[in-house]
């Protein structure tokens, strides 16, 4: 993998975050207003698909959804399943061919 892939690979992490951020952001604010909001399901779907610092830095800068239960649990699940994920990347090289290199 070139560092061009990695710094498309990143950037697509990043971008990824911050939508999944900005979901949270605006669940929470319908859930302020008392309109329609986002299912906990799709949340965690979103950051399962790799949004997962998102939804945990949302979590914990807007207080959205800290004291609700399994959320809680399955979204810090999700952070260290990334977090092996990307440990496991890191330190197997050989594995990195299983992504796709062009996006």
């Amino acid at each position: 993998m070139t560092m061009t892939d990695i710094i498309k690979w990143a950037l697509l992490f990043l971008a990824l975050n911050l939508l999944v951020f900005s979901i949270y952001f605006f669940d929470k604010q319908a859930s302020r207003h008392g309109k329609r909001r986002i299912s906990e399901r799709t949340l965690l779907f979103l950051a399962l698909i790799g949004g997962s610092l998102g939804a945990v830095a949302a979590q914990q800068l807007l207080r959205h959804k800290t004291r609700k239960e399994p959320f809680r649990s399955i979204l810090a699940a999700i952070l260290i399943l990334h977090g092996a994920l990307i440990a496991v990347l890191a330190f197997v090289p050989q594995w990195s061919f299983l992504l796709p290199q062009d996006f």
